[in-house]
């Protein structure tokens, strides 16, 4: 399975995604955001965490007009998988692949600590090696991510199971408690905590592995 994993000026978490996709079994490349193509074959895109262009404007919406956003666009558009942690949830947003929007905390505060998540969802590639239900423990590291959306855009995502993560403690306002959706053909996921920050043992949590593992083992036998 081969991985893209992109890197804006201000990410900060795009060697730990592509170490976890590697951990995983991923064959992975490093794209630079001013490339304008995907490597031919690429399976699977990663937008990594961190504070892509300083965060200017808004979080994500530079590198959203990046040259490779646009290949990222278009393979998300075509069915290609798609995975958005933190800053990569928030340029998913403004690339129109994932509905809603990631505003400032409700307490005006950046967070920076490990909270508990339920998995909404177990019928996605990214977390079928989950159950429905089941709890969680992820790092979250966000000063924007306070998921925000329309009352039809929140009614569309519970009615279509897209929710994919809550939090049962809220810790930043996220509308419907929410901490990663699914686009509508199952296949992009944004999430705002930091599953390659608990995907190994040095990691003192290995509960993100999971998302790895099941996603490259079913993308190796597609």
């Amino acid at each position: 399975m081969r991985a893209a994993v992109v890197v804006f000026p201000g990410s900060n978490c795009d060697r730990d995604l592509a170490m976890a996709f590697r951990h995983a079994g991923c064959d992975v490349t490093m794209v630079w955001h001013k490339d304008t193509d995907l490597p031919t074959g690429t399976d699977l895109v990663g937008l990594p965490g961190g504070f892509s262009f300083g965060d200017y404007l808004r979080c994500g919406a530079i590198a959203a007009n990046s040259p490779i956003c646009r290949a990222v666009r278009g393979h998300g558009e075509r069915g290609g998988y798609v995975l958005g942690v933190c800053n990569g949830f928030q340029v998913l947003t403004e690339t129109g692949l994932l509905p809603g929007a990631l505003l400032r905390n409700a307490g005006l505060k950046y967070i920076c600590r490990t909270v508990p998540l339920s998995v909404a969802t177990s019928d996605s590639i990214y977390t079928h090696g989950y159950t429905a239900g089941d709890s969680i423990r992820l790092p979250i590291a966000h000063h924007d991510g306070n998921y925000t959306a329309t009352a039809e855009e929140l009614a569309a995502l519970k009615a279509e199971d897209r929710i994919a993560f809550t939090y049962p403690v809220n810790p930043n306002g996220s509308d419907g408690d929410i901490a990663g959706i699914l686009s509508a053909n199952r296949r992009v996921l944004g999430m705002m905590p930091h599953p390659e920050r608990a995907a190994e043992p040095d990691h003192g949590n290995t509960d993100g592995a999971r998302l790895f593992a099941h996603l490259a083992g079913a993308l190796a036998q597609a």
